[in-house]
């Protein structure tokens, strides 16, 4: 009988590609992969640590598996192994914890844990681009990582710390990656990384990497991930006319305030970020710009709050992923005084929250009447669930193939939660 490998994941695409590539590699050594602790060998946690709110999380996990009895190999990695490393050692002294840069040693670790070969897990060899591409991953789209870390240092960011310093993956690294996961049959690639727009290895830029993957020949569309707005070019714009590239970008915003921005030392301004919005519905005028905003960054006023409203109006932004600002320690925002009270911030993040559903909901009754090509990632008995090139959720209500593409028309919105789905049906 095979051994068992469970995971869970936590946090960014970028976790989410790196877990993707372990559990392929798993696959390949012999092991059976599954999603969760139960009846499990192995239990590999990779970890957030971007909030408080993603430490609890992620100790939660832990927790959750060693009182529901788990008692096979423990490892605990990703971006609280890196924050954490010796609290987590000291509370879990049976768990190996593995910091990102040795993340993609795990299975040789896992290996010499079961022929009795133990070596401390920080002397295993890894490196943040020692993955083999994914043959067998959790997810329909193939994450392809083009870059870590981050120079940017913001002042509530502790990325910098956990990630380190801003690293760039060889471009025929990248393009044979894409190359080999189109081959195993994917039909969309996402590309990823820590800060994806400053991406420069020998020269060759965002914008120049981004041209010379568009020109594979091969069938597939791409989709950017989470990305800063501060360094677009012209011929960025350019390239998102290629009918590869999705027409979506979660383009980073964090507030709508001049002022928290400048505080936050964002690398761009609310009128910066407002120009390039109004490039991409010049383009398409029913571009996805989905966004993140923090809600309570300290010396947040009233009056900087109702800015961020006011973005998210002004914007239609067709997601906003809110944050209440969380204190991490070794960041220049953890020493600011005029903090905003808890309660204040829950507020706040409610209100925010119905603007950005109001706007969500604005943007995607647009499509009612539309075509959408869905890469289906979701079966169920009565219906099949996917996601449309603009990124959002398409239900067709009849049994269809995973991980294929269908034209389908949409017919109306069934809001799921604070989730409004689009309806539609094949042509």
């Amino acid at each position: 009988m095979n051994r068992k490998v469970g995971f869970k994941t936590l946090g960014c695409r970028l976790n989410q590609f790196e877990t993707d590539a372990l559990a392929s590699k798993f696959v390949g050594l012999g092991y059976d992969v599954v999603e969760g602790s139960q009846g499990t060998d192995v239990f590999i946690v990779n970890t957030c640590t971007v909030t408080n709110q993603s430490d609890q999380k992620s100790r939660y996990v832990v927790n959750n598996a060693l009182n529901h009895g788990h008692s096979g190999m423990l490892i605990i990695t990703g971006c609280m192994a890196n924050h954490h490393k010796e609290k987590l050692e000291q509370r879990y002294p049976n768990a190996y914890v593995v910091g990102n840069e040795q993340k993609s040693a795990i299975p040789q670790l896992v290996e010499a844990h079961f022929n009795k070969e133990i070596v401390p897990s920080n002397q295993n060899s890894g490196g943040v681009f020692s993955y083999a591409p994914a043959a067998e991953t959790f997810h329909t789209r193939s994450m392809i990582k083009i870059q870590d870390g981050c120079d940017n240092y913001c002042t509530f960011c502790i990325i910098p710390k956990v990630r380190g310093r801003a690293v760039s993956r060889p471009v025929n690294e990248i393009l044979d990656n894409i190359r080999q996961v189109v081959g195993f049959g994917y039909k969309e690639v996402v590309i990823t990384g820590v800060n994806i727009s400053r991406y420069n290895h020998n020269g060759v830029s965002f914008s120049g990497l981004l041209k010379q993957i568009v020109d594979i020949d091969l069938d597939f569309r791409i989709r950017i991930s989470s990305i800063e707005p501060d360094s677009f070019d012209e011929q960025f714009f350019e390239l998102l006319k290629h009918p590869k590239i999705t027409p979506h970008l979660h383009l980073c915003l964090q507030s709508g305030s001049e002022s928290v921005l400048l505080k936050m030392r964002r690398m761009y301004t609310y009128k910066l970020y407002k120009r390039v919005v109004a490039r991409l519905r010049e383009m398409d005028p029913l571009f996805n710009v989905t966004t993140d905003i923090i809600v309570g960054f300290p010396e947040e006023s009233e009056t900087d709050f109702q800015q961020s409203l006011d973005a998210i109006k002004e914007l239609q932004f067709g997601h906003v992923h809110t944050f209440k600002y969380s204190k991490r320690e070794d960041t220049r925002a953890a020493r600011m005084t005029n903090v905003v009270p808890g309660k204040e911030k829950t507020r706040r993040s409610e209100l925010l929250r119905k603007e950005a559903f109001d706007a969500k909901l604005n943007y995607r009754q647009q499509f009612v009447g539309k075509q959408q090509q869905v890469l289906i990632d979701t079966i169920k008995e009565n219906y099949s669930k996917g996601y449309g090139e603009y990124y959002i959720p398409v239900k067709v209500m009849q049994g269809l193939e995973k991980n294929h593409l269908y034209t389908v028309r949409i017919n109306g919105i069934e809001i799921e939660g604070d989730e409004p789905c689009l309806i539609g049906e094949l042509l």
